[in-house]
């Protein structure tokens, strides 16, 4: 009965993905905002096994990117699931996990801190390597400043959706599979 009830939590957690990822990637100004850092926080905090731990973002994110693309395929979406630089993004996702383990069974404000911690390890890192590997930005300290600065956007989405999100997964956690009503980080 547990297992129906983790299945059906993941299905959440990849619908949640993609519909959030439908409604705001295209949206430049809602660019960033994703359930993706909180999942992968939340599975670091909740999930005793560590190697599924790593799994349950990654498998979010893979469904949310596959959906995308066959999406895009078929003329319902304005870019590609699958891009440069994703197995980069996905690595680094995997910090966050880290990040949630750290945070298990502490505070609230421990919590929030991981959220905080996450989203900006994700943007120091994931924007490095953008200016590292890519030619949009000269490859010197400015270069990479303006690189930060350009996606200081995407950073600010990015922490109001973990903040956001991160909470609401827990309680999702909690009712669908534990059967409890409140928010109790595990």
């Amino acid at each position: 009965m547990k297992n129906n009830r983790l299945i059906i939590f993941t299905v959440a957690l990849i619908a949640l993905t993609v519909i959030v990822k439908y409604i705001c990637a295209p949206v430049l100004g809602l660019s960033g905002f994703s359930p993706i850092i909180a999942i992968a926080l939340f599975a670091g905090m909740s999930i005793n096994n560590k190697k599924n731990a790593f799994l349950l973002p990654l498998i979010a994110l893979l469904a949310s990117d596959v959906i995308i693309e066959v999406l895009y395929r078929l003329d319902l979406f304005s870019f590609s699931g699958f891009y440069k630089g994703q197995l980069i993004n996905y690595s680094l996702l995997m910090l966050s996990v880290l990040i949630g383990w750290t945070v298990k069974g502490k505070s609230y404000l421990s919590m929030g801190i991981g959220a905080l911690a996450a989203s900006t390890l994700f943007f120091l890192l994931s924007n490095f390597s953008v200016w590292y590997s890519g030619t949009m930005y000269v490859k010197d300290f400015n270069g990479l400043m303006l690189c930060y600065e350009n996606a200081l956007p995407f950073y600010r989405n990015e922490l109001i959706s973990t903040t956001l999100f991160l909470p609401i997964i827990i309680m999702g956690y909690n009712y669908i599979v534990q059967g409890k009503s409140k928010l109790v980080i595990q």
